[in-house]
């Protein structure tokens, strides 16, 4: 690896603990809800598409997820959707915002084995009541020297980010698990970028494309990359 690289980003959802399954399991939830408008296929399609839309007004996160939800029943119900659903779909989302984040396997072996004179910064999207609520019920918060909740997460964004760390481009790595999020903008500033694939990604941050750069490296596990710091 560059010599040059002194602060290393790590995303949070699905690097630093479990996410996606959430989203996935009160989204099955919803398609039950649905059953009596539409087949699951269609309500999971709706709702995506809900979801891509309004992220340019409510953002990332669950809050926004439960938005989408309600939207997306009305569309599929014509408007007939009762009451009751509503609530069912404020349930469902309250409870995944009391979810305790479980610290994914390799994160704190990463932790613990890299070299004092990397400085830490979570890099992550979602809600800032949220993401910072789950941070601190971590326990990891303590290890990072500096953390920033996105909006988006695109090249001007990661520049402005290295601009408030005081940083060049080659100075920084960035750790996480989504190719179109956490690697490909990094690597198209400059900068270099780790590939930890997580078992469930969301469908709008899929991307079909192979990388070939000498600045981006994929592993299995986080635990992994201490061998890039040595």
């Amino acid at each position: 690896m560059n010599n040059n690289v002194k602060i290393i980003g790590l995303d949070a959802d699905d690097t630093l603990w479990d996410n996606e399954i959430y989203f996935r399991s009160t989204e099955e939830r919803f398609c039950e809800f649905m059953e009596p408008f539409c087949v699951k296929d269609q309500a999971s399609a709706v709702l995506l598409e809900t979801e891509r839309k309004n992220i340019s007004l409510y953002g990332y996160g669950i809050k926004s997820f439960i938005l989408s939800m309600i939207e997306a029943s009305l569309k599929l119900s014509n408007g007939k959707c009762e009451s009751a659903v509503v609530e069912r779909i404020l349930a469902l989302g309250k409870s995944q915002l009391n979810e305790k984040p479980v610290i994914l396997d390799g994160v704190m072996d990463f932790l613990a084995k890299i070299p004092a004179s990397y400085r830490l910064v979570v890099a992550t999207k979602g809600d800032l009541l949220d993401q910072t609520r789950k941070l601190k019920l971590s326990g990891l918060e303590k290890y990072f020297h500096h953390v920033e909740i996105m909006c988006e997460k695109n090249e001007e964004d990661y520049s402005c980010l290295l601009q408030r760390l005081g940083a060049e481009p080659e100075n920084f790595m960035m750790i996480g698990n989504s190719l179109k999020s956490d690697v490909i903008p990094v690597l198209n500033i400059g900068a270099h970028a780790v590939h930890i694939p997580y078992h469930t990604l969301w469908l709008h941050e899929k991307v079909d494309t192979e990388i070939n750069n000498p600045r981006f490296r994929s592993f299995e596990n986080l635990r992994d990359v201490i061998q890039l710091l040595s």
